[in-house]
């Protein structure tokens, strides 16, 4: 998709991460209607509320931090907070969420943009295919334990000012050493640079997507 919005499909599943079509340059008619909505914080170019609207279906949840549920006002909606652990057994979705926390990135007043225990970051499994996606976050200690998690895709932001920046989400993928990395949240960073970085320093492949492409996980 773009940005932090990714789009999962399988055969008989469309799911949706943080779809938004602020500071995405995605539109309203880019996103089809959803089985099933994850919503890493409030912050509007992850959580747009128009948006949803939109793209649920009738019975379709959503799974998204406290902070967040509270701002829903209708249809099904769980909470998930971090290290929490969620299964959907009428579709075999299998979903942690994990720490998503800033500990080097703050505000002029010294707050972190993304406090501890706010937001989080999603592990989603689905057809025998872990997913992770990191939400805005620093590289963080938590980060270490999805080595055993075996996660085939990692999606991590590369942008710094809000989240981590190219040398530490490097150092995420070293330490996460997922099959596939996708860089998000990008902002002003090169990911042709980062992809140079990991896969030097591991042996994860960088698929770098721009808006709207697609990556078929085999």
């Amino acid at each position: 998709m773009a940005h932090a919005s990714f789009q999962i499909k399988t055969d008989t599943q469309n799911i949706y991460i943080d779809p938004s079509t602020k500071g995405t340059g995605l539109k309203k008619n880019d996103f089809e209607p959803a089985d099933l909505i994850l919503v890493t914080h409030g912050h509007q170019d992850h959580f747009d509320k128009d948006l949803l609207k939109k793209i649920r279906k009738m019975g379709s949840a959503i799974i998204a931090p406290p902070s967040v549920k509270k701002e829903i006002k209708k249809g099904v909606v769980w909470d998930l907070g971090p290290g929490q652990h969620m299964d959907i057994s009428t579709s075999g979705v299998h979903i942690w969420s994990t720490p998503a926390y800033n500990v080097k990135r703050f505000r002029p007043n010294g707050d972190p943009f993304h406090p501890k225990d706010l937001g989080v970051g999603f592990l989603i499994r689905i057809d025998g295919v872990k997913i992770y996606h990191a939400g805005d976050t620093d590289f963080i200690p938590e980060m270490e334990q999805l080595e055993e998690a075996d996660v085939d895709v990692a999606l991590l932001p590369i942008g710094d000012t809000y989240t981590m920046d190219i040398a530490d989400a490097t150092e995420a993928a070293k330490a996460i050493e997922s099959k596939i990395v996708i860089p998000m949240h990008v902002k002003d960073a090169d990911p042709e640079v980062f992809k140079t970085e990991v896969e030097s320093k591991t042996a994860s492949k960088v698929v770098i997507l721009k808006a709207g492409e697609e990556y078929t996980v085999e």
